[in-house]
């Protein structure tokens, strides 16, 4: 059995090297699918920390009538908390509003008009921060609901709608973009590893009649083919890697300036072996199966 293997695999690395322009042009398209696969991953850590820190910075904010109970607004933070959509609810009175308003315009005319009211204007609220982007609009819904839509004066959602849209919508594309584009170009890769294995075999066919009189089973002719294709898979592996490594370092810089706290470079070093470990997986399974599938319409024929 080791005979066996070990000849396959002596076989399969000989018919790489025979075919070598052919083996050349298969890593090269193979490179290109595996670094968009690459950059679909590492874009998924981008759009992450973009969305973390964006919702650090985005929520809503409920204002309630001045003469709604304070115990009332109280039970809805309480109700709003339990909301598996809801990460955190603040509540922010009428007179802290008052007080943080009176230190922000301590020197200005705001100030100024703050302190000869005898009145205080503004009303209490509460803040709602989401676990995800996509749920503002449930939980803005939540305010629709009678028994507290009557003490809601204003939902500061409708302001900020546009922009939460946005960037849902921005994620989607991006996500859906990538996988489409890792898709099209492993098929693309499949079909090239498909066509260079048939012509391997095109150009090995009087050696295949041979071993097929001889009494060769259709796994020891089938083997090579497939040891071939899987040799470009992880040559492509490495290589997508390797080539990743620079562009990801130029990149980086410039989305560490637009998203805090990312160092993408960073995290490309920290996991990188893993990386590596995903593009063998793929390259692999992308040689070997059209391999595969190569070899078998021909012993099928």
């Amino acid at each position: 059995m080791f005979t066996v293997i070990s000849r396959i695999i002596q076989y399969g690395l000989k018919n790489f090297r025979r075919n070598g322009w052919l083996s050349a042009v298969t890593v090269e398209i193979m490179i290109l699918a595996l670094l968009v696969s690459i950059g679909l991953m590492l874009s998924g850590v981008v759009i992450d920390r973009a969305v973390s820190s964006v919702q650090d910075i985005v929520d809503i904010s409920v204002y309630f009538k001045t003469n709604t109970p304070e115990d009332e607004i109280l039970n809805i933070k309480n109700s709003l908390e339990s909301l598996s959509e809801v990460k955190e609810v603040e509540y922010v009175s009428s007179a802290q509003t008052l007080e943080i308003n009176k230190a922000k315009h301590a020197n200005d005319s705001i100030g100024q008009a703050i302190s000869e009211l005898n009145a205080n204007p503004y009303e209490p609220s509460l803040n709602i921060t989401a676990r995800q982007l996509s749920q503002y609009a449930e939980i803005a819904k939540y305010f629709e609901a009678p028994g507290i839509k009557e003490f809601v004066d204003t939902v500061s959602y409708t302001k900020n709608k546009g922009m939460i849209e946005r960037l849902n919508t921005m994620i989607q594309v991006v996500n859906r973009g990538g996988i489409a584009l890792t898709i099209l170009l492993a098929l693309i890769a499949a079909q090239v590893v498909f066509n260079t294995i048939r012509l391997a075999i095109y150009s090995n066919r009087d050696e295949i009649s041979v071993m097929r009189v001889v009494g060769a089973s259709n796994s020891l002719v089938r083997g090579p083919y497939m040891v071939e294709g899987i040799v470009c898979g992880i040559l492509a592996a490495f290589l997508s890697v390797l080539a990743a490594l620079p562009i990801v370092y130029f990149v980086s810089p410039y989305l560490d300036a637009f998203i805090p706290n990312l160092n993408i470079s960073g995290y490309f070093l920290q996991n990188i072996f893993k990386l590596l470990l995903y593009q063998i997986l793929f390259g692999a399974a992308i040689g070997g199966l059209s391999s595969f599938v190569a070899v078998r319409r021909y012993l099928k024929n």
